[in-house]
């Protein structure tokens, strides 16, 4: 399993940080390094939802992030 996080600064100076594959997984932050780190953090609570809650997984977890 392996996320690809697209990165972008806002006119404002903020960054965006987004996770493609997990629709909707986007986060703020007030650096790029915050943004990426809040984005992973939740991309892995939807993931762990996902197993909670006994929704099937496409593949076995093994979570790589990757910079676009």
């Amino acid at each position: 399993m392996q996320f690809t996080v697209e990165i972008e600064q806002e006119v404002d100076g903020r960054w965006i940080a987004e996770v493609s594959e997990i629709p909707g997984a986007m986060k703020y932050g007030s650096t790029k390094d915050e943004a990426i780190a809040h984005v992973e953090a939740l991309a892995l609570r939807v993931l762990a939802e996902r197993v909670e809650s006994g929704e099937q997984l496409a593949e076995p977890i093994h979570i790589n992030f990757a910079a676009a």
